[in-house]
Formats: structure tokens, sequence, C-alpha cells
């Protein structure tokens, strides 16, 4: 379970409230705004952290690097046992929250948006699915495996209502649709 996870009432209230507009320029964007992967003590860094967090029986070795473990990816449902296959993805990618409103964001704001343990924002994902995915929004990617797509909508929500970021029309539209697989 991701943390920080809202309920599908909250998300569905969340995505509500989130304001609409068309997509900011990429100008002046690049990923080294965002300092990501920052240290989180003792020599683990939030890659290393969100692999143990997300794996069972993961070990690390001395320099906090997982050296084995299993993972589960959300976006495509395939289960890794070599950290090497596992990417640590941004749920709102650091591009698109470039685009929806960190272009304006102090360094400390973007630093803290790349490396949030707190909400669901960071998760390990198979490779080969975190770069299908790349820097798109719901309404331009949506997580293969299908039985994700309720907690890949609440999560992507919840992301956006922290961050007070804006949502596109058509990303609003393929967000309902993803909160509407949800059960409860």
């Amino acid at each position: 379970m991701l943390p920080g996870m809202v309920t599908t009432a909250v998300a569905r209230t969340q995505l509500a409230a989130l304001k609409v507009a068309a997509p900011g320029t990429m100008a002046g964007y690049s990923r080294a705004k965002f300092t990501h992967w920052a240290e989180q003590g003792d020599k683990c860094d939030t890659r290393e952290t969100v692999l143990k967090r997300d794996g069972a029986d993961v070990t690390r070795d001395a320099e906090c690097r997982a050296v084995s473990g299993t993972w589960k990816s959300l976006y495509d449902g395939v289960v890794v046992t070599d950290a090497k296959k596992m990417d640590i993805d941004h749920m709102v990618p650091l591009a698109e929250g470039w685009r929806s409103g960190a272009a304006g964001w102090d360094a400390a704001r973007r630093k803290a948006f790349a490396n949030d343990l707190s909400h669901p924002q960071l998760l390990a994902v198979t490779a080969s699915s975190n770069r299908s995915k790349g820097d798109q929004s719901p309404d331009l990617w949506q997580p293969p495996e299908r039985a994700s797509w309720c907690q890949y909508g609440r999560a992507w929500t919840a992301v956006k209502s922290t961050y007070e970021l804006t949502v596109t029309e058509p990303e609003k539209k393929m967000l309902t649709t993803m909160l509407d697989t949800c059960t409860s």
C-alpha cells in the first residue's frame, strides 16, 4: 500500500476541486531542477528507501543497495526478483509536475515533490512499464494492468491535490474513468 493513499470518496472530492487548465510550457524545464534520490539517512537515498518499502524480503548491502527481494509492479503486474530491473516512478512525473504548476516552485518544494515518501508519489515498478509511461498524464498513458487503475487514479489525484497542481480536461476525464473502476 502506498503511503498517504486516500479513499475513492476522498479522491473524487479532491479531483472535483482540482483546477482545470491547459498544460504549461516546458520552457526552462530540467530534471536537474528537481533534486531527486536525496539522502534519507543510514546511507540510504530515496530510491533505496522505496525499494525496501515496496518489496518483500528485501536485503541490503553495506551501501544500502537492495541485493535481494521480490517486487510486484503495480503497472503491469510483473513480479521481479532483481532490483536492477525496477525503477522508482514518480506517480506524477517531474515534467508533468512542471507543466501543471511546479515551474513556479522554489528548489526546496521541487526537491520535496521528487523525494516525497509521505504521499503516493513514489513507487517501485518495472523499468519497462516506467519507460512506457514516460512523463505522460493518465489521458495519454494508463497502466496495462487494468486492475491497478483504481489505485493509480487515487494516487495521481492525491498527489495533484497535495501539491495544488492543475489537471487538463482530458486528464480529469480519464481519472474519473479510473476512479469508476474502484469497488468502494
